[in-house]
């Protein structure tokens, strides 16, 4: 039972594929440390034609699938309205889409932090109320700081892809 188990988690997740990934992922931390400037402009331009057929095929879905068939609409004017802005501002689409992102990020660990120090203060104990609360300051740092971290967020993206790179490659070695 346990070599079946075995050879059918291996047939649906084959460790080439994690190695691959692994590899993509390190070239892309690599590039994103040496050439950050440039290597965000492509990438951000990648995303905006991948946001623009996406788009559209959201928009053709309704055809084929007619359930919420609004946020489907919406989805899909988004999506190619997105793509379109991006592909044709390509040098402060990636400022735009930085900041939108650093943004999102300072609300989401402000809100994470408020309800760790609730649940802190309904019995969840102390580690919770002072993640909470360390949270919170880099929600408000990254917020009063915007441009500092959308600067930065290449430099902090190729660390962590150099990183998750080499993590998936082992992975991959320890798979097979």
């Amino acid at each position: 039972m346990t070599t079946h188990t075995a050879h059918v988690q291996e047939s649906v997740f084959p460790w080439w594929m994690v190695l691959l990934e692994g590899i993509a992922v390190l070239i892309m931390g690599l590039m994103l440390l040496s050439a950050p400037a440039q290597t965000t402009i492509i990438t951000v331009q990648i995303l905006g034609f991948y946001w623009l057929i996406a788009g559209v095929l959201k928009m053709v879905s309704i055809f084929v699938d007619r359930t919420m068939w609004g946020w489907k609409l919406f989805a899909g004017i988004l999506g190619i309205f997105a793509g379109i802005v991006i592909i044709q501002h390509p040098i402060w689409s990636p400022l735009v889409v930085g900041s939108t992102i650093i943004i999102i990020l300072g609300f989401q660990g402000i809100l994470y932090g408020v309800v760790g120090v609730i649940q802190a203060f309904k019995g969840a104990g102390w580690g919770a109320g002072i993640m909470g609360a360390i949270s919170i300051l880099f929600g408000i740092l990254l917020l009063v700081n915007v441009w500092v971290a959308t600067f930065s967020l290449p430099w902090v993206l190729g660390i962590l892809a150099v990183v998750g790179g080499i993590i998936g490659i082992i992975g991959a070695f320890r798979l097979r």
